[in-house]
């Protein structure tokens, strides 16, 4: 047997001490005037556990505090858990050639979409991010974070003014640098293939340095123009329009260093591929170790005793019973105390292996592991992020809220989380009310933009339902209009129908060729008011037409209001330019 704390004696020796001297140096008050013979035919003895009885008891009661304080355990021993991750550095080529719209909207973006898919796919890897046009650029260190990874890519900016130039060979020459404490390193390369037509000196370094080079090529094979911010395209020193292709010579760069090349798909297949070979061919690199100590608690059995002989010294038991007695009482004690503690009552490895599963986001197991706990707020708050990470947001929430805390943190992040669970299933305007809840607890950057955001989704949606409401009615109003208009004409075709049957009667007996002239004439009328008729349509239809373009063009206004707002909250991010052996020797004068 052992002590967790042994210094807890040296600190209670004083107050144990100190309660000695005040155990026998105290005397009845009545001790002073009356001597003790006397105060013994005066008293009733017997009724009651006399003063040195008590006074035992208390610091009996007292030597059993202490050694609960010092937590006595048996069975104790410490287990190392290992974590092993495989370093991947990813470079994204910002380049002025990947500007081309070959690729819609252009090739930067989806370079920049196929590195949220490698961070979003990566399993049991640390990632490092890198820029690179003329010289490269460390946009994050190698990093197991992948929230915050994802945010800083989030906000990154590509169309920063890079220089013109593909320089291969200084982003090998960082990432050496960046995994120089690992054994194996891996660059993934998002590139159109560079400006170079022989990658001979970069496949010699990357050999040397041991880097395997994967690269996913993000052009086409026929290529396209480069739009300047004049409106118009980017042309060489003669004048000519430029057209950049994919530059196919990168693959041998890939496939003789032991890496991999895939072009580019409109899905996940190509980062799903090269992330397969990598997983398949690298070996994991032991990162960090965690200590866990498990043992038996023994703490309860003189923390119980200690509370029993406690209430036994305040209570008004008679000193005859409790001597006689002592014995029985002690066997009580004991009794009440629990016989078993076993160190699985907290649940160390079931903790260990549910956190592990979750870091090696095994999301599924981890919630089955985090079920078998018990149901503290802790391990509750747990499984909702399981579950949330599982993409059970309905689950989550329901387990979020049977998080009961008074750790004021736990809370706020509880109700942050129950946001987001309901922002996943757009229920955002409950999502607005948590936020607002955790905001009260404690003020959080993160919250403070998420409920920023879900406000002006909010009202986006209002705005849409107002006009979709105006067009209705709008609709309504035309319908209205249409149905008079009808019922005019209905009107007077009725009155020309009884006009006629009238000029009919007036005329039976005139001559054939009146009748002739008067049929002439009605239908000359009638060719009128149908042409009448056909020209008030058209004027409906310009008109309606006229309403749709003008709805659309305020439509396109709230759009672009909207993505200018967006872009304003975008958070600069700082780049460090990282030293390199070889400098660019691109010619600057060409786009790429």
């Amino acid at each position: 047997m052992s002590f967790l704390y042994p210094k807890v004696f040296y600190m209670m020796l004083i107050p144990l001490v100190l309660l000695i001297v005040l155990l026998l140096t105290s005397k009845n008050s009545m001790e002073k005037y009356f001597s003790k013979d006397l105060l013994d035919k005066l008293s009733v003895g017997g009724k009651a556990l006399d003063k040195n009885t008590r006074n035992g008891l208390l610091f009996f009661t007292l030597i059993l505090f202490i050694v609960a304080l010092g937590r006595p355990v048996i069975n104790q021993k410490e287990q190392d858990i290992k974590q092993k991750l495989i370093p991947i550095v990813i470079a994204l080529d910002v380049s002025t050639s990947m500007m081309a719209t070959d690729i819609y909207p252009n090739r930067i973006s989806l370079a920049k979409e196929k590195l949220k898919q490698i961070i979003e796919l990566s399993q049991n890897t640390t990632i490092g991010v890198l820029l690179f046009a003329k010289d490269s650029f460390v946009l994050s260190p190698v990093t197991e974070d992948f929230i915050s990874l994802n945010y800083i890519v989030k906000n990154l900016e590509t169309d920063l003014n890079f220089p013109n130039g593909s320089n291969i060979f200084a982003t090998l020459d960082a990432t050496n640098y960046m995994l120089e404490d690992f054994n194996v390193k891996n660059l993934i390369i998002l590139s159109d293939g560079g400006n170079s037509d022989d990658y001979k000196e970069e496949i010699a370094y990357a050999q040397d340095k041991n880097i395997a080079v994967y690269t996913i090529g993000v052009a086409t094979k026929n290529g396209a123009v480069i739009p300047n911010k004049q409106g118009g395209y980017l042309t060489n020193k003669d004048g000519n329009i430029v057209t950049v292709t994919l530059n196919e010579s990168i693959k041998k760069l890939s496939l003789q260093t032991n890496g991999g090349y895939v072009d580019f798909s409109l899905d996940n297949s190509d980062v799903k591929a090269i992330l397969n070979r990598i997983n398949t061919q690298s070996q994991k690199e032991e990162l960090s170790v965690q200590k866990f100590k498990t043992y038996t608690e023994l703490f309860y059995y003189p923390l119980a005793l200690g509370l029993f002989f406690f209430l036994l010294a305040l209570s008004s038991l008679p000193t005859r019973i409790f001597k006689k007695n002592i014995a029985v009482f002690f066997l009580v004690g004991l009794y009440c105390v629990p016989s078993k503690v076993d160190a699985d009552i907290f649940n160390f490895q079931t903790i260990q292996k549910a956190n592990q599963l979750y870091s090696e986001k095994k999301y599924n197991e981890a919630i089955t592991e985090y079920r078998k706990l018990p149901a503290t707020a802790q391990s509750l708050y747990n499984l909702g992020d399981a579950l949330y990470k599982d993409k059970k947001y309905q689950e989550s929430i329901d387990t979020y809220k049977k998080v009961v805390t008074e750790d004021a943190e736990l809370e706020r992040k509880k109700l942050h989380n129950i946001g987001n669970s309901y922002v996943k299933l757009n229920e955002l305007q409950k999502a607005k009310e948590f936020y607002e809840k955790s905001l009260k607890i404690k003020e959080d950057k993160e919250t403070r933009e998420n409920l920023d955001i879900v406000n002006k989704e909010l009202e986006k949606q209002q705005n849409k339902n107002q006009e979709n409401q105006e067009n209705k009615d709008n609709k309504n109003n035309e319908e209205q209009k249409e149905n008079q208009k009808n019922q005019e004409n209905q009107n007077k075709q009725d009155k020309d129908k009884k006009d006629k049957e009238k000029n009919k009667q007036e005329d039976k007996q005139q001559q054939d060729k009146e009748k002739k002239e008067n049929k002439k004439e009605q239908q000359k009328q009638e060719e009128k008011l149908e042409e009448n008729k056909n020209s008030k349509d058209e004027k409906s239809q310009s008109k309606q037409s006229q309403d749709n373009v003008k709805k659309e063009e305020i439509s396109q206004m709230e759009e672009r209001k909207w993505m200018e707002q967006l872009e304003k909250q975008t958070t600069p991010i700082l780049l460090r330019k990282a030293n390199t052996q070889k400098e660019s020797q691109t010619d600057e004068t060409k786009p790429w």
